[in-house]
């Protein structure tokens, strides 16, 4: 039975930021309860508005990363836009961005100017670099600080160009970040009494990721430099990718217990029994004598005729799955991975839940991302405006809506 509140509801955030570290974050705290308040700049709006992929007009990647917020699309060149958000920013906990270092102080909305006006207010940024260090005023993508990091040197088959990763790594893993540090510094207000700023960057965060290459390498004295090595791990055999008939599959059979298993089953009880491969080192520096084995083995048979011997033996394995059939999977219907919502435009769309599951709330958002500006007039109510000075904004642009807004009921 979910009967709390969630998390952090009564938090109030500005997401002031696009495309996707920013909107994401801002999403998950959406998830946890927060109010959520997009803003876009009249008349083209977050830059993920034209991501494909499109149904009627609308990016089905904005809908994605910005469900669940309140829509605000307001002219800041305009001094009453201006001062409609600043009284946004007063009656804020939170307020995030994702532009380059500086662009927003000259705007008058960094983190100096705002904490005058909100002294509670946490205000998180994040950048390709960083707001410190000779790079910080450089523009980048998730590309870039995937390249930079080292992690796309360790990917794809050794002599080949790197391959793209295909999923926005470095963008979510900051923006996950993000979402732990502002609950952190949300925390520590409560003793405070003050906000701060929390500057992030993709490269920190991802350089942060490697759980291996750093140590290898500063334990060696640099000596050691993990590289591409294709489609198993040199220093975890047997763990990688293998070919059947069909399709993939992965083993992960790395550790004894899980190598006694699968040793035995693909290569009877003398392979097995063999003595070089009764340890992690030995596995290692016997490598290649095992991976022609196994690859032999799971040559001859289906993707499903593998999976159901090795889960016979209890060796962890998995087919490589592409993304019709992991929102198929049981699995994930079964976690509530995919979640309906009712757009006023395009109607019942399917997109991906966030993964918080608490035992007292439900954190699935069921709204879906606002249009521009749908929620302009509900905002500048709140905020104590009276219907002729909303209604004169609207005339003049300094509140602006896309068409479909004018459609929805009231």
């Amino acid at each position: 039975m979910t009967t709390q509140t969630r998390p952090l509801e009564g938090i109030r955030v500005i997401d002031y930021s696009h495309f996707l570290a920013g909107p994401y974050l801002s999403r998950c705290l959406a998830a946890l309860g927060a109010e959520v308040i997009k803003v876009e700049r009249p008349t083209e709006g977050d830059a993920g508005r034209q991501h494909p992929f499109f149904v009627q007009g609308q990016s089905g990647y904005f809908l994605q990363q910005n469900m669940g917020k309140k829509g605000l699309c307001v002219n800041l060149k305009d001094p009453r836009g201006r001062e409609l958000m600043e009284k946004l920013v007063a009656t804020a906990d939170v307020f995030v961005e994702n532009y380059r270092p500086g662009a927003l102080t000259r705007l008058g909305l960094g983190y100096e100017a705002l904490s005058k006006l909100n002294p509670g207010l946490v205000y998180c940024s994040i950048s390709a670099y960083g707001h410190t260090g000779p790079e910080s005023h450089r523009a980048g993508f998730g590309l870039i600080a995937e390249a930079k990091s080292g992690i796309m040197a360790m990917v794809g088959s050794p002599g080949e160009a790197p391959p793209l990763l295909r999923i926005a790594l470095g963008d979510m893993y900051t923006g996950i970040h993000g979402v732990a540090a502002i609950n952190a510094a949300l925390l520590g207000r409560i003793k405070s009494g003050k906000g701060q700023h929390i500057d992030l960057s993709l490269y920190d965060c991802l350089v942060s990721m490697h759980e291996y290459a750093g140590q290898c390498y500063t334990l060696s004295n640099g000596q050691v430099i993990p590289e591409q090595t294709g489609h198993d791990l040199p220093d975890s055999t047997l763990y990688g990718v293998f070919t059947a008939t069909d399709g993939y599959l992965v083993i992960a059979a790395q550790i004894e217990a899980s190598w006694k298993r699968l040793a035995l089953l693909v290569g009877g009880e003398a392979f097995a029994a063999d003595t070089r491969f009764h340890s992690a080192q030995g596995r290692n520096a016997n490598r290649l004598e095992i991976l022609p084995v196994v690859r032999a083995w799971v040559e001859k048979r289906t993707v499903a005729q593998c999976l159901e011997a090795l889960d016979a033996v209890d060796v962890p394995c998995a087919k490589v799955q592409d993304i019709g059939e992991v929102l198929h999977d049981p699995q994930v219907q079964a976690r509530g991975m995919v979640v309906r919502q009712h757009h006023p435009v395009v109607g019942d769309v399917d997109l991906l839940n966030t993964p918080f599951r608490f035992s007292g709330c439900d954190t699935t958002i069921r709204e879906p991302a606002p249009l521009m500006g749908q929620h302009n007039r509900w905002v500048a109510e709140a905020l104590g405006y009276g219907q002729a000075e909303i209604e004169a904004m609207v005339n003049e642009g300094v509140l602006h809506q896309e068409a479909a807004v004018a459609g929805l009921k009231a």
